[in-house]
């Protein structure tokens, strides 16, 4: 019963994303992200509910560790798909750890869930770079600052100040889809709040222990399974307002979709 009412669900998202692809206006396909991340939630609760009151615990579907592949070592911007994907996990009860090139992430959760994280990243994270690609060439860069913290020594003491340097394209393309990704995050995040919140109105009691227990199981599940050392942050060496401020406009206007089928869909970087 819990694997079907899945795979229907798993359809109808996969519907939204092409059609949320199809569109131009940005208004409809605002609106088919938001649909496609409440339906995530929505069949994420519905299979917790089922999950607590499967009889059989033995033959219950139980949490998983599955291996995302991002990118070639050495290749630059990495971080910025690790963190692409990290909030997109978040807003889909999937913990995650991620290697120290960047290359890899171990992604924690059930394997719905998971194959929910991978058929958004697989979406955004080729309209990240086509987004960050149009702003660099459009020179939208040309011109701005980004802050540097330089540590200096005067007087025999070393003091750390922010200067103000030319932007480099490296860096605006770090800062554009670093604040890219975040703004996705907040968008999937309010959406699932929302759609939690409906169902905890409609259903107090159930759901809210549901969600408890499954958050219980997936934090037992996750320390007992990765050797992580330490939490992972994308820390960048400047800032730049100019490029962030970009980088959030896109991902305000970012679609949802990809010709990928849903389950077991694997993201590919764009060339």
């Amino acid at each position: 019963m819990v694997e079907v009412t899945s795979d229907k669900m798993l359809t109808r998202i996969g519907g939204l994303l092409r059609q949320a692809e199809s569109t131009d206006n940005p208004h409809e396909a605002e609106a088919f992200m938001t649909a496609a991340q409440r339906l995530a939630t929505a069949m994420s609760i519905d299979l917790t509910v089922a999950r607590a009151h499967t009889a059989d615990r033995e033959r219950r579907p139980a949490p998983t560790q599955r291996v995302i592949e991002i990118g070639e070592p050495g290749r630059k911007g990495l971080r910025t798909y690790v963190e692409l994907f990290v909030w997109i996990a978040r807003a889909n009860d999937v913990t995650c750890d991620v290697t120290r090139t960047s290359t890899q992430v171990f992604a924690y959760g059930f394997d719905t869930d998971i194959d929910t994280c991978q058929a958004l990243y697989t979406s955004l994270v080729v309209q990240m770079v086509r987004a960050c690609d149009l702003y660099l060439s459009e020179g939208g860069h040309r011109g701005a600052v980004a802050q540097r913290v330089v540590t200096r020594t005067v007087r025999g003491r070393r003091v750390r100040r922010l200067e103000d340097r030319p932007l480099a394209t490296i860096t605006a393309r770090l800062e554009f889809q670093s604040a890219f990704a975040e703004r996705i995050g907040a968008r999937l995040l309010e959406a699932r709040q929302e759609t939690i919140a409906e169902r905890e109105r409609e259903d107090s009691a159930g759901t809210a222990l549901a969600l408890r227990d499954k958050d219980l199981e997936l934090t037992d599940y996750y320390r007992s399974q990765s050797r992580a050392r330490g939490t992972w942050r994308n820390q960048t060496a400047s800032y730049s307002a100019d490029a962030r401020a970009a980088g959030d406009r896109a991902g305000r206007q970012a679609r949802l979709g990809g010709s990928a089928e849903l389950p077991g869909a694997r993201a590919r970087l764009p060339r």
